[in-house]
């Protein structure tokens, strides 16, 4: 049991013994916001206070006062802090079982949660038109959508993931225009696609072919190289075209006919939005008899809802309008509108000595993810996404993600693994043998950088829990660069193989650094960033 369950378990055996009834279950126990104010702090007099009917910082000395008397594992003193916050101030001991548990449950199974009990979630993103390369914006959903993927997996979810392709419509047949008209020395039709990548593939493209399907293929050639490159990779390419030849677009219209929510006017098919939330009704089939983006949308998530148990969308930013309407047209077919969870990203900048790069060598408007990757490596590309919160606009320095300097984010946290990997190396060298777990004490791990170390360590279960429910991959991101640093003082003021290391302290010390290459792994690999051994 993690000291955070012992605790609270211990505080609710204390209220109840204390004579306050019922005994809350909504209390929280969790790190105090500064260090200072000890290890844990609960609100539990508080939260009990008013049903007690009792003055909730009295309540809380009463409440010290028995732990103190019954003192739970690990506690060595207890205070009491505002209006009846009750502070725990812990011996070591409590980290050294941390580092026991995190060595002993390993990258596979330390911080696991079975928050999803196996349900399955799918995950929609990038999902960019395929009429040319992705642009950094779709390489940061990309990358955010692929890591929150594996933060599920491992809060116990079964994760699918999902990329939409919008393969039919007008853009594609401009772009099949693009194509034919720059391989006939030609410009591109007016609202066609311009940049050196319609050059270069109207180059590639073979005369005897279909403009829009091989101009499809080579941009999802190219979408699926890049992605990978940056391991991002997808479970199902799901296609427009292909929903439609199905039948999926007749029956979702006809689904959505039999709830009397489709109404006829000016000649167009309308859906009832505005009844469920939406600004106001929208077109399913135009007074032209073309159907809108909407309703294959509509047929897609129809489909994604009958294979998963909840449906998260990871959108652009210029989205936002279609959240409302997806979910009104979602509701109108009675769908659980809880099951439908949509992200918006925001845009991304990159700087270079100061200003913004604004052209990319390949695709005349936008620049491209394949440039930020060749410039900065995947590593260091998918790292710098996930820095911030989706959410948020982000800028990027290119020049900073070039150096190899601690100011570099991924370098910092990458060069910890491979110091760690380093002293294995030369403890190797040295015929230093690393003992049995179970034969070291340690106990002798007092020094204020190990221990910092493992507070870090100890940290990451609540760490995954929040990006869980936050759907915050960057709180991973930051926790590994808090355990990096840690590590990093670690590593400078508490020599391991130097020859006066007392023997105790330098076993204790080699399975500090192991229990951190653990946390490392873990870390990196939810990012999808590689701990490599050297560098």
């Amino acid at each position: 049991m993690v000291i955070r369950e012992q605790l609270a378990q211990a505080v609710s055996e204390a209220l109840g013994a204390i004579g306050v009834e019922p005994v809350p279950t909504n209390f929280v126990v969790e790190r105090p916001a500064r260090r200072e104010h000890g290890d844990w702090s609960t609100n539990a007099a508080l939260a009990s206070s008013k049903a007690a009917g009792r003055n909730p910082r009295e309540l809380g000395q009463e409440l010290a006062d028995y732990l103190t008397e019954n003192r739970p594992p690990h506690v060595e003193s207890l205070e009491i802090a505002g209006p009846g916050f009750v502070n725990f101030r812990l011996a070591p001991t409590w980290l050294y079982d941390v580092l026991t548990e995190v060595v002993e449950q390993g990258e596979q199974n330390y911080g696991s949660l079975q928050i999803g009990k196996g349900s399955s979630v799918n995950i929609e993103f990038v999902s960019a038109n395929p009429t040319g390369p992705i642009h950094a914006g779709g390489g940061r959903w990309g990358v955010y959508g692929d890591s929150l993927a594996r933060i599920m997996a491992r809060c116990g979810y079964q994760p699918h993931k999902e990329y939409y392709v919008n393969d039919r419509g007008v853009q594609t047949k401009l772009f099949g225009q693009s194509l034919v008209a720059r391989k006939n020395g030609e410009q591109p039709p007016e609202g066609g696609y311009q940049g050196e990548y319609i050059e270069q593939w109207a180059s590639e493209m073979p005369d005897d072919v279909d403009p829009v399907s091989w101009g499809i293929e080579r941009s999802l050639t190219d979408a699926k190289n890049v992605l990978a490159e940056m391991n991002v990779e997808f479970d199902t390419w799901s296609s427009e075209q292909a929903l439609v030849d199905s039948g999926a677009m007749d029956a979702a219209l006809e689904q959505l006919r039999s709830t009397g929510n489709v109404f006829e006017s000016d000649g167009a098919t309308w859906l009832r939005t505005s009844e469920f939330g939406d600004s106001e009704d929208r077109v399913l089939v135009k007074s032209d008899g073309e159907l809108t983006y909407f309703t294959p949308d509509i047929a897609y998530h129809i489909d994604k809802f009958n294979r998963g148990d909840h449906i998260i969308d990871v959108l652009g930013a210029d989205h936002h309008g279609y959240i409302l309407r997806m979910r009104a047209a979602l509701l109108a077919l009675g769908k659980d509108g809880d099951r439908y969870e949509t992200l918006i990203g925001q845009k991304v900048k990159l700087t270079s000595d100061g200003e913004e790069v604004k052209m990319s060598k390949r695709a005349g408007n936008i620049v491209e993810i394949r440039d930020l990757v060749d410039e900065v490596g995947p590593d260091v590309a998918r790292f710098a996404y996930l820095l911030q919160s989706i959410d948020s606009p982000q800028t990027i320095d290119l020049d900073l993600l070039k150096t190899e300097a601690s100011e570099n984010p991924v370098f910092y946290v990458q060069y910890a693994n491979a110091r760690i990997h380093s002293i294995g190396a030369q403890a190797k060298e040295r015929g230093v043998v690393r003992l049995p777990l179970a034969e070291v004490d340690l106990t002798s791990l007092t020094h204020e950088r190990e221990l910092e170390v493992l507070r870090q360590l100890s940290a990451f279960p609540e760490i995954l829990e929040v990006a869980l429910a936050e759907r915050a991959p960057h709180k991973i991101t930051n926790w590994v660069r808090e355990l990096a640093a840690a590590f990093h003082g670690f590593y400078r003021d508490c020599p391991i193989l130097r020859t006066d290391t007392d023997p105790d302290l330098q076993q204790a010390r080699l399975w500090l650094a192991e229990a951190s290459r653990v946390g490392l792994a873990i870390g990196l690999d939810l990012l999808g960033v590689s701990a490599p051994e050297q560098m």
